[in-house]
């Protein structure tokens, strides 16, 4: 009985030491699951960019904030060129004047049936001055369609619908050349001085498609040299884009103004424009004080 009850308990004590190794063995098991899953989920979360294949750590699906944001102006700049091109396209479209369908001319510069003819009669002070200057033909219904100045021109029994000579002062043979291709075509070959004269031209005989191109294309070259001269510009000129990118610039650096070249032939020849820039200064320092003391208050 005693050999049964020691065998016995040893046997109870040999059991308790397998079932301690089992749970042992269990708990092991069970970090070791612990730690595949922990694998697991950080192999989620380490997800690879359908743009640029590199991984990243976000939940969300598809790309990474980088290429995300690219992407956001990438299609920013798609939907300015669309909205460019509905210009162009809208501005090259001809006038129906009648019935049925309008047939597009879209040849500039050439005779054939051309029904009028623009001449750069250079400055109003000479009376001869359009004797040297050659001639370019054009058409009625290019010119109608593109400036409501033409339309009012050739569409009434003026001078020139009944000469069908159109004579532009103040402009040069290339800028009119230029003038007129760009109603055919809505491109242009832009230099500064060329843009210059073309905006002057589009201003004249309200072409806004044009003026809009060569703002653009002023706005492009502006730097703090030539802020100045390009304000003046733009406020001769009723040039708004033009005049708001150089006036911030210039506002920017006021400290240096009166230093410039052309600052004090400004304040000779229109002090206008000086004392425009110095009230929108101000009245940028009053909105600026204001807002800081609204900040305070809060």
């Amino acid at each position: 009985m005693r050999r049964h009850h020691h065998r016995r308990r040893r046997f109870s004590s040999d059991s308790d030491i397998d079932f301690g190794e089992d749970e042992d063995d269990n708990e092991d098991d069970d970090e070791e699951e612990v730690e595949e899953g922990s694998a697991a989920v950080r192999r989620r979360r380490r997800m690879k960019c359908l743009s640029c294949k590199e991984e990243y750590g976000d939940r969300a699906a598809g790309t990474c904030r980088e290429c995300y944001e690219e992407a956001g102006e990438t299609e920013e700049e798609l939907k300015r060129e669309i909205d460019e091109l509905k210009s162009k396209v809208n501005f090259l479209r001809l006038l129906s004047v009648g019935p049925g369908p309008v047939n597009c001319v879209t040849r500039p510069n050439t005779p054939c049936f051309t029904d009028v003819v623009l001449v750069a009669s250079g400055s109003t002070d000479s009376a001869d001055s359009s004797c040297n200057s050659p001639s370019i033909p054009a058409h009625r219904a290019i010119l109608t369609s593109r400036s409501p100045v033409f339309r009012a021109m050739l569409e009434n029994e003026m001078e020139e619908s009944i000469s069908g000579t159109i004579r532009i002062s103040d402009v040069s043979y290339d800028a009119l050349r230029a003038f007129v291709n760009y109603l055919y075509t809505a491109e242009a070959c832009l230099d500064e001085q060329m843009a210059c004269d073309l905006l002057i031209l589009a201003e004249k005989y309200q072409v806004k498609h044009l003026k809009t191109y060569c703002e653009k294309y002023l706005m492009s070259r502006l730097n703090w040299e030539n802020s100045l001269p390009y304000y003046a510009f733009a406020y001769q000129h009723g040039a708004k884009s033009l005049i708001d990118a150089a006036l911030s610039l210039i506002m920017d650096n006021m400290d240096k103004l009166s230093k410039q070249e052309e600052y004090m032939e400004l304040v000779e020849k229109d002090p206008r424009v000086v004392v425009e820039i110095y009230e929108a200064y101000l009245s940028k320092q009053v909105n600026t004080a204001a807002s800081k003391d609204s900040i305070t208050k809060v």
